[in-house]
């Protein structure tokens, strides 16, 4: 029971940190883009991107606290609880995560479209 509640405090932990690093990658793709159509240069771009970063690390370090909890301490419907707000995080989680693929895919053929729209 005991390791079970650390790994899934672990997943916890790291899908904060991938969706940092999620929200890193699509700023850095807004940033390209926006580069590209020539509506900011490509030195205005890097340094808001670095901005965005230094932001993003420092609000990850003002608002997240990792602690641990003895699950021997938690009574039964303390772990329960404690269990179903894993699971809805979880879930929550995958389903942002089918959303986001679901949008690259549209992207995707908007994408193919308009290149064959082009030929």
């Amino acid at each position: 029971m005991s390791n079970y509640l650390g790994e899934e405090l672990k997943k916890i932990l790291l899908a904060g940190i991938g969706a940092a690093a999620l929200t890193a990658e699509k700023t850095k793709e807004l940033i390209d883009e926006l580069v590209k159509k020539g509506e900011l240069t490509w030195e205005q771009g890097k340094v808001l991107n670095e901005e965005l970063k230094r932001n993003i690390k420092t609000t990850i370090k003002e608002n997240c606290t990792v602690r641990t909890i003895d699950p021997e301490l938690l009574s039964p419907e303390q772990l329960d609880e404690l269990k179903r707000k894993l699971a809805a995080m979880e879930e929550k989680e995958q389903q942002e995560k089918e959303q986001q693929e679901k949008e690259q895919q549209a992207q995707e053929n908007l994408k193919e479209q308009g290149d064959g729209a082009a030929e």
